[in-house]
């Protein structure tokens, strides 16, 4: 009876220690590919900073306002002037206010029902 046990407690150790071997070399392989991945993450980040400091400079006000007096013939872009913008008397406010929401989750029968929403 002792040599199964010995024999079994021998096949469980063996066992135990093929899956520690693969685990091991399994959480190497996933370090090695966080390492990669995480380069290049940093690689992308580099390269979005370029492109954005491209697109800052290829929006300069000077150089987009000399492509459109360049381009004026075809495109007709004008600068705008205060004048162009409206004032906040000019916005169209609803006549009657809405009613007030009592309760802030429900929120459907906040609206006054119409006639032609009535069934």
């Amino acid at each position: 009876m002792r040599s199964l046990f010995y024999v079994l407690t021998a096949l469980a150790v063996m066992g135990l220690a093929f899956w520690a071997y693969r685990e091991n070399y399994r959480t190497q392989a996933r370090l090695t590919e966080i390492d990669r991945l995480q380069s290049e993450i940093g690689h992308l980040r580099e390269s979005m900073n370029v492109l954005k400091a491209e697109w800052a400079y290829l929006n300069r006000p000077d150089r987009l306002r000399e492509l459109a007096e360049i381009n004026f013939d075809r495109l007709g872009l004008l600068p705008l002037r205060a004048a162009q913008f409206g004032t906040a008397a000019q916005v169209g406010y609803p006549e009657k206010p809405l009613p007030p929401v009592t309760d802030p989750v429900e929120t459907f029968g906040a609206l006054p029902e119409t006639e032609e929403t009535t069934p």
